[in-house]
């Protein structure tokens, strides 16, 4: 392997390990705030994620900290449909945190890969290896029989979770297009997504009564509780930046993959936090069984790779650095 391909293997290693730790911390931290505090509106809760991510990226460009386009009448069609499958992603899976137990929250959003592995195939034109496959499958057929014997059983949060997969699918590969293209850069997309679908979400959280919902919680005179509310606003923008720079240097397979790798840790922790899973011995062996199929995954996807591996999958170092100069 070449010094170029080592520095390039390095950086998608980092990349992946920055997202997935960014995955695992916000996942824990929503559960936290959703269920253990009860708050009563996920919308919210995206909403200061939102707010969060606008108020940094306008804070770093005017002090020179990062660069993205002013906004123009074709901003928005440079954008789109990014910022609508982002807001369906974050609402969905916020919804779905609550609904479902940690462990079958994490079993269900593997889904998410086989849909993200189809978009590819169909969208981008990139064709998995069939090792890559078969862990895929290996995840989907752990996680099926992991949700055949859930006794904690919720039909809304299964289908928040499923519409959660289909919107995660969507943004990696669109995302990645987007990137692709170079017009609006890495910061651009972060901040747009946010700006575009603000007024959105606060219209749509007032009309179902959860502004009044939030207005009257209990809990913010409690200290613990407005940290970890604002440290789910801050991870909601970190979240989003380690997942441009996964997909980036990766793939949007790949990303879509890291971020339910993570999942590994969350599906053992969640049978002690948040107090709603209910054991059973086949449930269990489902979520081991899809854990073994990340694990796989992770070892095919980042050994070492053939030189005629796709311009999605692997960046030399002189295209790196041509992307970071966006």
């Amino acid at each position: 392997m070449t010094e170029h391909e080592q520095n390039a293997m390095f950086v998608r290693l980092m990349s992946a390990l920055f997202y997935g730790l960014s995955s695992f911390m916000i996942t824990v931290v929503n559960k936290t705030v959703l269920t253990s505090f009860a708050f009563p509106s996920f919308q919210v809760l995206g909403i200061g994620q939102m707010l969060a991510t606008i108020l940094v990226l306008f804070v770093a460009k005017k002090l020179r900290y990062v660069e993205y386009p002013n906004l123009e009448v074709t901003t928005f069609t440079k954008m789109w449909p990014l910022p609508l499958i982002y807001i369906g992603n974050m609402i969905f899976g916020l919804g779905g945190t609550k609904q479902l137990s940690l462990p079958m929250f994490t079993a269900l959003r593997r889904f998410s890969i086989l849909m993200t592995m189809i978009a590819e195939y169909y969208i981008l034109g990139i064709k998995a290896r069939m090792s890559i496959q078969l862990s895929v499958y290996t995840m989907i057929l752990g996680a099926v029989v992991a949700a055949l014997n859930d006794l904690a059983f919720n039909l809304e949060g299964y289908i928040f979770i499923l519409l959660n997969d289909f919107f995660t699918a969507a943004n990696g590969v669109y995302m990645k297009k987007k990137l692709d293209s170079k017009e609006l850069g890495k910061y651009g997309l972060m901040y747009y997504n946010s700006l575009f679908m603000l007024g959105p979400t606060v219209l749509l959280a007032w009309w179902m009564g959860d502004i009044a919902l939030v207005l009257e919680f209990p809990d913010w005179s409690n200290l613990l509780f407005i940290l970890q509310f604002i440290l789910s606003c801050i991870m909601g923008f970190v979240l989003l930046y380690s997942m441009l720079l996964c997909t980036l240097y990766n793939s949007a397979l790949t990303t879509t993959i890291i971020g339910c790798l993570k999942n590994i840790c969350v599906t053992y922790l969640g049978m002690v936090i948040g107090g709603d899973y209910i054991f059973s011995w086949l449930n269990f062996v489902g979520l081991n069984l899809s854990v073994i199929g990340s694990l796989v995954y992770t070892w095919v996807t980042f050994r070492k790779r053939e030189t005629s591996q796709s311009k999605y999958t692997l960046l030399t170092e002189p295209q790196i650095s041509k992307i970071q100069a966006v």
